[in-house]
């Protein structure tokens, strides 16, 4: 979908308690750096710094005080950071990730735990605020707080229904194609270049699709892989989505309490990092199911009957798709402020998910003024000075995501290049660890609005209703059969007045999503495959699994398209250099079927974990997953001193039981001839994360 997003200032003030803090004498030195820089929408009142590691025992004594004395922190507990506080008017001091033992050991070694949101009084001075403290020796970070706040109204919504889908697929047949009636108008799934838009200039090209059908024969999704959809809340409940969603088994909803200690109650189906709440809303005026949307294209259920088909969806029966977890930054009119954006990415890789999908980021840097889009960072330097949180964030899930023992290690971050018609994609996207999705229409040509550059990665279908719908034609909220080939939109799940519907979107936010959903598919096949890769590894095998689309622009050489088109002048006639864009759409637009066939042979062998165990406890581990067709494969385990430890088969399970203190080897025999030996330690009190 075509949106603009800005970061606006929204006053929050929030009353907290007040409670005494012991002050421990620690000398400050001054940096004496330069000024740092706020956005002119920063939110009044509110700055984040990070401290430099020595503050570490300082910061949690304070923080552990405030804890047992039931009352918020407002102090540091550091004297000259105090002081500087207490000059400005600050009466609120917070760590902003929550303590969670399962994963504070990796939090702590990102540097995380180091970060705080303090707030000030309404009329503090936050530029000389955030120099102050950008100056003192023991902070190495200060920078502004601000709303993600979405511009698109919502208002050009082009819904269909299960009736007109039915309707269409009963005059529109592929012999190949799962039986979701939607699917054969997803030419973004599979393009057989039928579809004669209401510009006759712009017609569907054979295989401009993601090459879907060709990739179902070996794969269709696998549970084990989550991808977490950044956005406004997905609707849980829409029935072609529901079976595909992420459930946190542990939790319940309202019932007020933190069940699995992760640091947020009540998150069954993902959190609501606006309003800071274990409830996924989507029934706001003022959503316009972009979550829903976009999660549709990624997993909607395969092979159901009824509405679209998804990406990695599965094959209609359960539990064969790939798992949603919905990760709420944008809720009505309201979007998450940087710190509960740094929380929503942390939380996705603290939960299991491996791959971060985000339909969303600053203006590109080149944005054009005269058009309404206000220029975001335009170098990764700036972006970096300006948003460290978010760095922090984002390089912490590209490095904790995932599993060395999993099919993956790392997680991978998918961001749309943007919609401002731009020589360069926004940030966080144009980051040179995240994957930047430009979009296509659905005859190769770069869409009329799709941000471009060297920092592109890949390409994939995002519709293009300026290129290929007639101008000034009017869309109505009901498609009919006579006029649902002419957006050359994306079709995908949706909501209509909070209840469960389809539609048609267009933009770089579509885009993305299909490589999320591309990349999900193909780690459900190395988890068939039993293939490991690194996160880099695996991003890079993307990047070589595309149709080339240069050697289009070389032969097509223009396009026209008509610049806000449903204008009732019929809008202006723009007319692209497609040259211009030669090796700036990223690689080529993304190939499902040969991702998957370029994943076997590529990576590395799945590696049976080593355990850690306490005496008198036992592990167990389910062998089948590190080998190709595990389920059918008999194991002979054997321990090499089993005074330290014992272990026993159960089918395809394999039991550790820890014996004393020490550690021993045992050798896994598997009856297609390979062998693996791991290493057991035991200890007193372990778990199979390591230490308690």
């Amino acid at each position: 979908m075509k949106k603009k997003f800005l970061y606006v200032a929204l006053f929050a003030l929030t009353l907290a308690s007040c409670s005494d803090q012991e002050i421990i004498e620690q000398p400050s030195t001054p940096t004496g750096g330069t000024e740092v820089q706020l956005p002119a929408d920063v939110t009044s009142g509110e700055l984040l710094i990070k401290f430099k590691p020595e503050m570490t025992d300082i910061l949690d004594q304070t923080m552990t005080r405030a804890t047992r004395s039931g009352g918020a922190m407002t102090r540091s507990g550091i004297p000259s950071t105090d002081e500087v506080l207490e000059i400005l008017g600050g009466y609120h001091f917070e760590r902003i990730f929550p303590v969670d033992q399962q994963n504070e050991e990796r939090t702590r070694a990102a540097g995380l735990h180091l970060w705080y949101l303090v707030k000030f009084d309404e009329n503090t001075d936050l530029q000389e605020a955030a120099n102050r403290l950008s100056k003192l020796g023991e902070i190495s970070k200060v920078q502004g707080n601000s709303r993600i706040r979405r511009t698109y109204s919502g208002n050009y919504r082009t819904y269909t229904s299960e009736a007109v889908l039915q309707k269409t697929a009963a005059t529109r047949t592929l012999s190949t194609a799962p039986n979701d009636p939607g699917f054969v108008t997803q030419w973004n799934l599979n393009n057989v270049g039928d579809i004669d838009f209401g510009n006759s200039n712009a017609k569907s090209v054979t295989g401009c699709d993601v090459n879907c059908l060709e990739a179902w024969k070996k794969c269709t999704g696998d549970p084990s892989i989550i991808v977490a959809v950044l956005d406004e809340g997905v609707m849980y409940t829409h029935p072609d989505l529901a079976a595909n969603m992420w459930v946190n088994e542990k939790e319940q909803l309202r019932a007020g309490k933190d069940a699995d200690g992760n640091g947020y109650k009540d998150d069954r189906y993902g959190y609501n990092f606006v309003k800071n709440s274990g409830l996924i809303s989507w029934t706001d005026a003022n959503d316009t199911g972009h979550g829903t949307h976009v999660a549709g294209i990624i997993a909607a259920v395969n092979n159901n009957g009824e509405g679209v088909s998804g990406i990695a969806g599965g094959d209609g029966t359960p539990n064969s798709g790939v798992k949603l977890m919905s990760c709420q930054v944008f809720d009505g009119e309201g979007g998450v402020t940087l710190d509960g954006e740094a929380k929503a990415i942390k939380y996705a890789a603290d939960n299991g998910a491996v791959i971060l999908q985000c339909s969303w980021g600053y203006n590109s840097g080149d944005a054009n003024l005269v058009d309404g889009y206000t220029p975001g960072p335009a170098t990764q330097k700036e972006w970096e000075e300006t948003y460290p949180l978010e760095k922090d964030a984002i390089d912490y899930f590209l490095n904790n995501a995932g599993s060395p023992n999993g099919v993956i290690d790392g997680g991978i971050a998918v961001f749309a290049s943007g919609n401002e018609y731009a020589g360069i994609p926004g940030y966080p996207g144009g980051y040179t660890k995240c994957v930047t999705v430009a979009a296509v229409a659905a005859d190769f040509t770069p869409a009329s609005y799709t941000n471009y550059g060297e920092n592109v990665d890949i390409c994939a279908p995002g519709g293009d209703t300026e290129y290929h719908n007639t101008p000034a034609m009017d869309d109505p909220e009901e498609w009919t059969e006579i006029n649902r080939t002419k957006s050359g939109s994306i079709l995908s799940t949706w909501i209509k007045n909070g209840n469960a519907t389809y539609g048609y979107m267009d933009g770089t936010s579509m885009a993305c999503p299909h490589i999320s959903g591309v990349a999900a598919l193909g780690l459900s096949y190395a988890v068939k495959q039993r293939r490991h890769f690194k996160a880099p590894e695996f991003i890079e095998l993307m990047k070589e699994s595309v149709k080339d689309v240069d050697g289009w622009y070389q032969n097509v050489k223009t396009k026209k398209y008509y610049r806000n088109h449903l204008s009732p002048s019929g809008g202006s006639i723009d007319e692209m250099n497609l040259l211009s864009y030669i090796g700036k759409m990223g690689t080529g637009l993304t190939d499902a079927a040969l991702l998957l066939n370029n994943i076997e042979g590529s990576g590395s062998d799945m590696k049976v974990p080593n355990v850690y165990v306490a005496e008198g406890n036992k592990s167990t581990i389910n062998l089948a997953y590190y080998f190709v067709n595990g389920e059918n494969l008999t194991y002979t385990c054997t321990s090499s001193d089993a005074a330290i430890a014992t272990v026993a088969v159960n089918g395809t399970f394999m039991e550790v039981s820890g014996v004393k203190t020490g550690t021993a080897h045992i050798a896994v025999k598997v009856s297609n001839g390979s062998e693996q030996t791991i290493a057991v330690t035991v200890r007193k009190n372990a778990n199979d994360n390591g230490w308690m």
